[in-house]
């Protein structure tokens, strides 16, 4: 059926020419909506298309405050959003390697930042998610086990990583790097453990390394006991602190950045505060180590770290 047309019929008679429109049926009439742009910044509607980049994010000019921001769902003064950052991080310290996280980004944002964006990005909100643990508290057991292992950093340069674990919660209660595997370097691990615990184990398990049985002695003195062995007995031969390792190691085969021990122990920390407070352990009943230990960490994942920590130094343009 041939659709209704418009005539136009013009009358001798009188003069006049008539316009005969066909009626149109209401799901027929198809509506857009114009909805305005807001500025980021000072809230203004005085704004105008600025181009479009990043692929295909369409970015305006505020004629009000004079700056640009894009058109997502970025927070002020950021050019991502914090679902897409949060991602990022994640995704970096579950074992993606930079390049590949920027791809991912790009297979399902659309988004392609370079790879100094991306490790900005794991830096800073590291270093905040880390720095939130100091004030935060947790309820432990009271039998930790002990384990050191050696790292490659960059230009072949090794390091021991010294790790606590808590048994019943498999809450890690500290981590120390260093460049040797001296009583000292076993005592700072065993006092950032009590620090952080606040509380003295009854038990600490480790190997036979000599410098824990003094560094053991020298912060907890009697009232600990110090069992060593190879490999760890635990309550039915757990041996929770490997399987920590096994992990750690598969990860720093992807790690970037590891120039220096500072940088290294930032991102370990920044791992650390993953495994601790954001990855579900099937054996808690998939909940993360934080939960079972009753921890007050405020965030329960990377995005809220970046939600309540956005910064306006964050790529403005």
């Amino acid at each position: 059926m041939s659709e209704p047309k418009t005539r136009i019929i013009y009358s001798a008679a009188t003069g006049l020419t008539f316009i005969i429109r066909p009626k149109v049926a209401v799901s027929d009439v198809s509506v857009t909506t114009t909805c305005a742009v807001t500025c980021k910044f000072c809230q203004s509607k005085n704004v105008v298309k600025n181009g479009v980049r990043s692929g295909n994010i369409q970015y305006y000019l505020c004629r009000d405050c004079g700056r640009g921001f894009a058109g997502n769902n970025a927070l002020e003064g950021m050019k991502y959003p914090p679902d897409q950052i949060a991602m990022a991080v994640s995704l970096y310290y579950d074992g993606l390697s930079i390049d590949k996280i920027r791809r991912q980004l790009d297979s399902e944002h659309h988004v392609y930042p370079s790879d100094s964006t991306v490790y900005d990005w794991i830096i800073r909100y590291s270093k905040i998610a880390v720095d939130k643990t100091k004030s935060t508290h947790i309820t432990v057991g009271n039998y930790w086990v002990a384990d050191e292992t050696v790292l490659g950093l960059d230009k072949g340069v090794n390091a021991w990583f010294w790790d606590i674990i808590d048994d019943e919660t498999r809450f890690l209660l500290a981590s120390y790097m260093s460049l040797t595997r001296t009583t000292k370097d076993a005592q700072n691990l065993m006092e950032k453990a009590l620090e952080r615990a606040d509380k003295m184990p009854k038990i600490i398990f480790t190997d036979r390394l000599r410098a824990y049985l003094d560094g053991i002695e020298l912060t907890f003195g009697s009232k600990t006991k110090h069992i060593q062995g190879s490999p760890f007995e635990i309550q039915n031969n757990t041996n929770k602190i490997e399987r920590f390792h096994s992990t750690l190691k598969s990860r720093t085969e992807i790690m970037r950045g590891l120039h220096n021990t500072q940088t290294a122990m930032l991102i370990m920390d920044g791992w650390l505060v993953n495994y601790n407070y954001f990855r579900p352990h099937e054996a808690l009943g998939n909940k993360p180590p934080a939960v079972a230990a009753k921890s007050d960490y405020p965030y329960k994942s990377w995005k809220d770290v970046v939600m309540n920590n956005a910064l306006k130094s964050e790529a403005c343009l």
